[in-house]
C-alpha cells in the first residue's frame, strides 16, 4: 500500500501541475491518453474521494469544472470523457484519488460511442444488441 511518503501524486513534479487550490491539484497524466489528459487530485491522501467530506468533494467537483473549461479554451476541443476509477476492481492503479479528464477530438477512435461502457467491452456496443 503507497503512503504519502512514496505516493506519485503525493510528491507530483511541480512542471506538472496546472493549477491547484489549498485542497486540490490538477496536472497532467504521465501515461496520457490523449493530448491534454489531466488528473485532478485531492491534496489529501486517500484511496477513494468518497473518503474525503462532502464540501471537499464538492470543491474537487467544481476544480474539475474549472480545469475542463481551461482545456477546452487551450486546447480549441469541446469533448470529454470525465472519469474516476474508484478501486482496483474498477481498475484504478494509483490508490489516491484522482478524477480523468481526457479531451476527445473527432477521429481519436474509429466510433466513440458508448464513452466509458468500453470497461466492459462485450457491454460497450448496446446499441447493437437490440
Amino acid at each position: 500500500m503507497l503512503s504519502e511518503t512514496n505516493c506519485p501524486f503525493c510528491g507530483v513534479d511541480p512542471e506538472r501541475i496546472i493549477t491547484s487550490d489549498l485542497e486540490v491539484l490538477a496536472f497532467h497524466d504521465g501515461y496520457p491518453v490523449t493530448e491534454g489528459h489531466t488528473l485532478v487530485v485531492p491534496r489529501r491522501h486517500v484511496t477513494t474521494l468518497f473518503e474525503l467530506p462532502p464540501d471537499e468533494q464538492a470543491n474537487i467537483w467544481l476544480f474539475v469544472s474549472r480545469v475542463r473549461d481551461f482545456l477546452a479554451a487551450k486546447l480549441n476541443v469541446e469533448n470529454f470523457n470525465v472519469g474516476v476509477n474508484d478501486g482496483q476492481l474498477a481498475g484504478q492503479t494509483v490508490p489516491h484519488a484522482h478524477i480523468h479528464i481526457i479531451p476527445r477530438r473527432e477521429g481519436d477512435v474509429p466510433d466513440p460511442r458508448g464513452g466509458v461502457r468500453w470497461v466492459i467491452p462485450r457491454k460497450a456496443a448496446y446499441w447493437t444488441q437490440r
